[in-house]
């Protein structure tokens, strides 16, 4: 899809936790139109143009939904969270990005989401189980502490909703006992420490990414062990911090850990 600008209306803001709000506009059906996992960019003056992962799969009534961590000490993170709330309408420019939902594989889904990246993976979970009910989704969503999970509800009903949904919640400082549920499990460790203990193979899996290059590196250095498939492998990292080669070699890791 081409980028196109547009303007869309302010519908609703909610805070979801003291640091997190979420956000709905409304545009035109045909404007808003996009691919789940790609983004958008907010224009908040000066010409800076801020981007957002699109929360919601396209459901063709013109709305959108953002997912925003608001952080003090950045003066664009303060100025959006006024003009989010005090402006009717925002000028939007969409969609972006190339990290989307492929509509032709029936593969497997492993999403791993730092933070607000989940707001990516929702958007993708959206539309894989509306083409198909039944499809495995393996959702790993890494936070500092439970509270971060400002949605954790909706993982849950997903897995109540559809028995091949699972859902891992990974803290570093931990979770209580009684985050675990049927298809739910709380891990404590760094996500790409707690995916080399829990997985063994990757290889059939479609495999997508949203953190820090950081994080998303780090994971994918641990599941080219476990037989990730290069050309299965999607992230927006790739896109604005590439690396070579991008998966690497099993040999080249083993090297990498003996050196």
């Amino acid at each position: 899809m081409t980028a196109r600008t547009l303007t869309c209306r302010v519908i609703e803001v909610e805070d979801l936790t003291p640091d997190v709000f979420r956000v709905y506009l409304e545009g035109r059906t045909e404007a808003v139109a996009h691919a789940a996992g790609q983004y958008l960019e907010i224009d908040i003056g000066d010409g800076e143009w801020v981007p957002f992962s699109i929360a919601n799969a396209h459901g063709g009534d013109g709305r959108i939904e953002l997912h925003i961590q608001h952080w003090p000490e950045r003066s664009n993170s303060a100025r959006l969270r006024e003009l989010l709330v005090e402006a009717q309408h925002l000028t939007l420019r969409l969609p972006g990005g190339d990290c989307v939902l492929d509509p032709d594989s029936r593969r497997p889904l492993l999403l791993v989401a730092a933070g607000t990246g989940f707001a990516q993976m929702k958007a993708i979970v959206e539309e894989a189980l509306a083409e198909d009910h039944e499809r495995h989704v393996e959702l790993w969503w890494a936070a500092k502490e439970r509270r971060d999970f400002y949605l954790e509800r909706l993982p849950r009903e997903w897995t109540e909703q559809h028995p091949n949904v699972h859902f891992h919640g990974v803290s570093e400082a931990g979770v209580a006992e009684d985050f675990d549920a049927e298809r739910v499990s709380g891990h404590h460790g760094r996500v790409d420490e707690v995916l080399a203990r829990q997985l063994s193979d990757v290889s059939a899996h479609d495999v997508y990414l949203s953190g820090s290059p950081g994080m998303v590196y780090a994971c994918v250095d641990v599941l080219a062990s476990l037989g990730l498939v290069p050309s299965r492998v999607f992230s927006d990292v790739f896109a604005y911090a590439p690396r070579k080669p991008l998966v690497p070699t099993v040999g080249s890791l083993v090297r990498e850990k003996r050196a």
